[in-house]
């Protein structure tokens, strides 16, 4: 009778510890249909990936290459062949056999264009072709000649000279982080480093999050005439630097003297953001810290972005694990709030900022009004690829 007593308890801990067990392998695998739910629609929606952003003609730019990277990405996860061959595609459309890439002009120093060189890592690692080699090292050499501030921080254009955006921290320097540990190149990393500490040094605020942009030389109408920075702190250029500071930490050497640092930017800008989160939805605003302010909206990109930053930064050791639980409440808000189920059955994601900036023709002076009239959109790239890549940590 005691013998029989002893296996009963012990199966209903074994059933426990199954049942537990199953919960969480359901939980991730609901992660990874959502992933591969809205991959599904995005090759509905733009059968060519060059047009997902609304292209009229092919252009290397970074929003199709970042989507070309989830694709990539979710093809590792799952096996699938048709997401490689999507991805696939977009490479042959561009890389030209002798390893030139299409529409893409070096002179021109643009940040942007450097992007594309992530998933070309990605991409020949699993189809090497020389080719995409060559690509590989051209967007390598333009970060060797690209222009810097005097402490050596990489303009995020040449048409914008003197300047740093939290957005070329993502478009450019998660490339050469990628490079840093493709080729390998061990001396780049401290360069890595430098461009967050002399963005995080020079646009920090007192509420932990940062400004959009930061002028060197204070010739910009949108500068501050003594700080040099904008005016607002712009939800998904926070986005990209949180991202950016994953995917660079992911990569980086563990001894490297100033990975501390980084954690410590990552930490404090994850921190604010949590203060300013809407409590209901668990999602976040346009403008992020103004939530009360006429006119500002719940926006999708920015929150797609920062869930997978969530996510991603407990994976790699750098976030306590509280923000896995946050990131699952941002993807469940944004499948409740802003996918929209349509008539054929596909899903859209809605309330995402077309575009943003700073400067430019027509003058962008990055005030808390610019931002909040920008145009909105659905199925922005910039917020379907995060949202995909955020589904995909949080199915790990």
């Amino acid at each position: 009778m005691q013998r029989r007593f002893v296996r009963f308890i012990l199966c209903l801990v074994c059933f426990g510890m199954w049942s537990l067990g199953s919960m969480a392998c359901n939980k991730q695998n609901k992660y990874l249909q959502l992933a591969q739910a809205v991959a599904q629609s995005e090759m509905v929606h733009h059968p060519q990936m060059w047009t997902c952003d609304g292209a009229a003609k092919p252009k290397w730019e970074y929003t199709p290459t970042l989507m070309a990277r989830a694709f990539v990405e979710l093809y590792t996860a799952t096996d699938d062949t048709a997401y490689l061959a999507h991805a696939q595609r977009f490479a042959d459309d561009f890389i030209l056999p002798d390893g030139t890439i299409r529409t893409y002009k070096m002179s021109l120093y643009n940040m942007d264009r450097i992007q594309g060189g992530n998933f070309l890592i990605l991409l020949n690692a699993i189809n090497p072709q020389p080719q995409y080699a060559t690509a590989i090292e051209t967007l390598r050499d333009q970060l060797r000649e690209q222009p810097r501030t005097t402490e050596g921080g990489f303009w995020h254009k040449q048409v914008y000279p003197h300047q740093m955006w939290l957005d070329g921290l993502f478009t450019g320097t998660t490339f050469y982080a990628r490079y840093a540990a493709y080729k390998p190149e061990p001396e780049a990393w401290s360069d890595i480093a430098r461009q967050f500490l002399i963005v995080d040094a020079h646009t920090r605020k007192t509420n932990g999050l940062n400004h959009h942009g930061w002028d060197e030389s204070r010739q910009m109408a949108w500068s501050n005439s003594e700080t040099g920075c904008s005016a607002e702190t712009w939800g998904r250029a926070e986005g990209w630097y949180v991202m950016a500071l994953c995917d660079v930490l992911e990569l980086m050497p563990v001894d490297q003297p100033e990975r501390s640092q980084l954690e410590a930017i990552l930490r404090r800008v994850m921190n604010a953001l949590l203060t300013v989160q809407d409590p209901k939805t668990h999602l976040w605003y346009q403008v992020p810290d103004r939530a009360n302010d006429e006119g500002n909206y719940l926006e999708s990109t920015c929150s797609a972005m920062y869930a997978y930053a969530m996510a991603k930064g407990v994976r790699i050791g750098v976030l306590p694990t509280k923000y896995k639980r946050e990131a699952q409440r941002v993807v469940d808000g944004l499948k409740r709030y802003k996918l929209r189920t349509n008539t054929d059955g596909t899903l859209s994601l809605i309330d995402c900022c077309a575009v943003a900036g700073l400067g430019g023709n027509p003058f962008r002076d990055g005030t808390y009004d610019y931002y909040i009239h920008e145009r909105i959109c659905q199925d922005d790239p910039k917020g379907v690829a995060p949202l995909i890549l955020a589904c995909l940590e949080l199915s790990l």
